[in-house]
């Protein structure tokens, strides 16, 4: 099943007109952070050479490190992170 249901219910935080902006992981476009999905990403180091130089074992292919990304709406809806309730 693709993404979870939103709402356009966006709020601001309290330092309303001066919020940090973030750019997105997709597509490079600034957007307030508020307006932001957050979606982590598990990334894993498939050469052996680099997993034995740094210390790391266990199985081939399984995740080891987490990365958090930021997705504006629009490329959030378009890769199904979040889809609008019909």
């Amino acid at each position: 099943m693709p993404g979870k249901f939103y709402k356009r219910g966006w709020h601001h935080g309290k330092s309303r007109g001066s919020e940090r902006s973030i750019f997105c992981s997709y597509c490079g476009r600034a957007v307030p952070k508020y307006k932001t999905f957050s979606v982590m990403k598990e990334v894993s180091i498939r050469d052996p050479m680099i997993k034995q130089e740094l210390g790391i074992r266990g199985h081939f292919g399984l995740p080891i490190f987490h990365n958090k990304m930021y997705a504006c709406p629009a490329c959030a809806r378009h890769r199904n992170i979040v889809r609008k309730k019909r």
